[in-house]
């Protein structure tokens, strides 16, 4: 059984050795323990740093690709070169790497395809109120559309089976965290967490420059990943709702109809027609959604079966 740590790194020079260092050097369960740094563009000493303690695999991006990028590029290198599990943590030390060795044992026991670590946010003493609240909120979300009951679900600290590996596909191009849960949840991919401790705090987030633009990106990305593979669930929802508000006006027109005002309040035929055709067109995108939904299946049953010859599956 081979385990592949993996790394993203963005300058992380000063804490990158720490991570290296505490990083367990034997699981049991595990005979292969392989540390990979996926250097996203750094400029400052990180793959040096990394070489020197001892790290001989690397994933290397000329320029800043993002995290889901270098998720993407790091889970092929691990597929490449034969892991079993696929463990990613951050450079900036916030996890601790001690719990790795539990965070495998779901997958180990045949139990889960994903593990997601609970950092238990509300315990997160540098986090504000607001920023606890919008993760609750965020994860709330994603469990919906996912159809899992993760309480963190934007913890970048997990592992993967080399199964699920093969049936993700990475899209976004902000944060992968968001978009393999609601994949997995929708692919019916056991997904299981476990509560974890943070470290203390070494750096402000790098990928994103306000919590405002994180609230949007992630719900840019949940919105686009739940359409994907739900759209049936939006756009007849939105139908109906159009259909029965737009009845409303026709009801008014009739009983003013009844009660001998002819020809008055015409604007009740007019605006219930552009609801009536609003709903319609719902409809007709639903239909339109599924049909693209349904050769995205294929598409993606297609990639599979390409990664596993690939990497041998």
């Amino acid at each position: 059984m081979k385990l592949v740590v993996q790394i993203p790194c963005l300058n992380e020079e000063e804490t990158l050795g720490t991570v290296i260092d505490t990083i367990p050097k034997k699981i049991d369960g595990i005979d292969e323990i392989v540390i990979v740094i996926i250097d996203d563009g750094s400029t400052d000493k990180t793959v040096e740093f990394a070489k020197k303690h001892g790290v001989k695999d690397f994933v290397t991006h000329r320029t800043n690709m993002g995290l889901a990028r270098s998720f993407r590029d790091g889970a092929e290198y691990a597929l490449s070169i034969g892991a079993d599990i696929l463990v990613n943590t951050d450079g900036d030390n916030q996890h601790p790497q001690d719990k790795i060795a539990d965070l495998v044992q779901p997958i180990l026991r045949g139990e889960a395809e994903i593990v997601v670590a609970d950092r238990q946010t509300s315990k997160i003493t540098h986090f504000s109120p607001l920023k606890k609240l919008l993760q609750r909120l965020g994860s709330w979300v994603v469990n919906k559309a996912a159809g899992t009951d993760l309480p963190d679900a934007a913890s970048g600290f997990r592992a993967y089976s080399r199964e699920s590996l093969f049936r993700l596909n990475i899209i976004t191009r902000f944060s992968y965290c968001m978009e393999t849960i609601i994949q997995a949840g929708n692919k019916r991919l056991a997904i299981t967490s476990i509560p974890i401790s943070t470290n203390v705090k070494t750096r402000e987030s790098r990928l994103f420059n306000s919590m405002w633009q994180h609230v949007f990106e992630s719900a840019a990305a949940i919105t686009r990943t739940y359409l994907m593979y739900r759209p049936n669930a939006v756009f007849i929802t939105s139908g109906l709702v159009l259909l029965v508000i737009g009845l409303f006006p026709f009801v008014r027109y009739l009983y003013f109809l009844s009660v001998d005002q002819h020809g008055q309040h015409l604007q009740s035929l007019i605006v219930g027609m552009v609801v009536l055709f609003a709903s319609f067109l719902c409809f007709a995108l639903a239909i339109i959604a599924d049909i693209i939904r349904t050769n995205r299946i294929l598409t993606e049953e297609s990639i599979e079966q390409q990664k596993r010859a690939r990497f041998g599956g």
